[in-house]
């Protein structure tokens, strides 16, 4: 028996870090809640033909409010401040002059320390509908996949706060309407009704398209994100980004679009745009167009459900940090 129990104190000396599990970074454990399995059963709902294309403003597109909405409440992360019941209603105008009537959803989890600093995490809810033909645009990549990446974050920080790990900042989880007729949603939200003070709000992470590869990519390897821009308005951001990755994830972070003047303009295509005119810093998550880009043929069954894993296990990690760290990010002096 003495031999025994000096074994066992030997053991706990030489390996601490395999005896001690509360040694393991909260985060880490959070992170791993976010599976690829989960993220395959949501979006093969939320990309279904039930919805028929999610095209703003008609009852497929409703649909899948409700379902953001009752993803929210059955995990009891409550309703933005000022929605009713989590949907933002919105009255939107294209710019071919139609009125569309439709909701931004929005939840938030409050922060323990620091409440009334936010971070705004994004994705576009609506799709393109239904052709001519009949034939469905399910956008599982465009924008299923930011989606579903949006619903597994919050819900492991859900898990965080029933554990006592609740963040120290606000996080707002916003599913915006109308990206696909002009980013309509996201700037109903910044234009016309902050749920919460821009100048309180110290990031946006946007995510949209983080499901499949870019054929064009000179490296095949998928274990890749697109990142635009992180380091335009803050470089602590772009610094945070950089470090959760190598720490946590080890992905490649391209920089191929990074430059605003990218010919390509995906700075200014996607619904983080409206926070980053307010000198908001932002990340905007993206995989790269791809030939089912805005056909009936972006389908569930092409994405790459490990590589989606890890590209919203880095935003986990990077939203982790920005949320718990004990100074706010930093703009550059260039836009004090």
């Amino acid at each position: 028996m003495i031999f025994f129990r000096v074994f066992i104190f030997s053991i706990l000396i030489l390996f601490p870090a395999v005896t001690l599990g509360q040694e393991v970074s909260p985060a880490v454990k959070y992170a791993q809640s976010i599976t690829q399995q989960e993220l395959k059963e949501l979006l093969y709902v939320y990309a279904s033909d039930y919805f028929k294309g999610r095209d703003t403003g008609t009852k497929g597109q409703r649909l899948a409010a409700d379902f953001i909405r009752s993803f929210y409440r059955d995990r009891a992360i409550e309703p933005a401040e000022g929605t009713e019941d989590y949907y933002q209603p919105v009255t939107l105008f294209t710019r071919r002059g139609d009125t569309l009537v439709s909701e931004n959803v929005v939840s938030v989890i409050k922060g323990d320390e620091i409440p009334d600093e936010y971070i705004v995490v994004t994705a576009h809810l609506d799709h393109i509908g239904v052709n001519e033909k009949g034939e469905i645009y399910n956008g599982a990549d465009d924008d299923g996949s930011g989606t579903v990446a949006i619903l597994e974050i919050a819900e492991a920080f859900q898990q965080a706060v029933k554990n006592g790990d609740g963040p120290k900042r606000s996080i707002i989880f916003l599913h915006v309407t109308g990206e696909e007729k002009g980013l309509l949603g996201s700037g109903y939200y910044t234009d016309k009704e902050p749920l919460y003070p821009l100048e309180d709000t110290i990031a946006n992470l946007n995510m949209d398209m983080i499901g499949r590869s870019d054929p064009k990519r000179e490296n095949p390897d998928p274990n890749y994100i697109y990142l635009i821009g992180s380091d335009i308005l803050s470089q602590d951001l772009h610094d945070i980004s950089e470090a959760v990755n190598k720490e946590f994830v080890s992905l490649e972070l391209d920089y191929t679009y990074a430059d605003i003047n990218d010919p390509n303009r995906f700075y200014y295509r996607s619904d983080h745009f409206h926070f980053a005119k307010n000198n908001i810093p932002v990340i905007f998550y993206f995989n790269g167009t791809h030939e089912d880009y805005h056909q009936v043929t972006d389908t569930v069954d092409k994405i790459l459900y490990d590589v989606l894993q890890r590209r919203t296990q880095l935003i986990f990690h990077t939203l982790w940090e920005l949320a718990n760290r004990e100074d706010r990010i930093r703009l550059k002096e260039s836009v004090e």
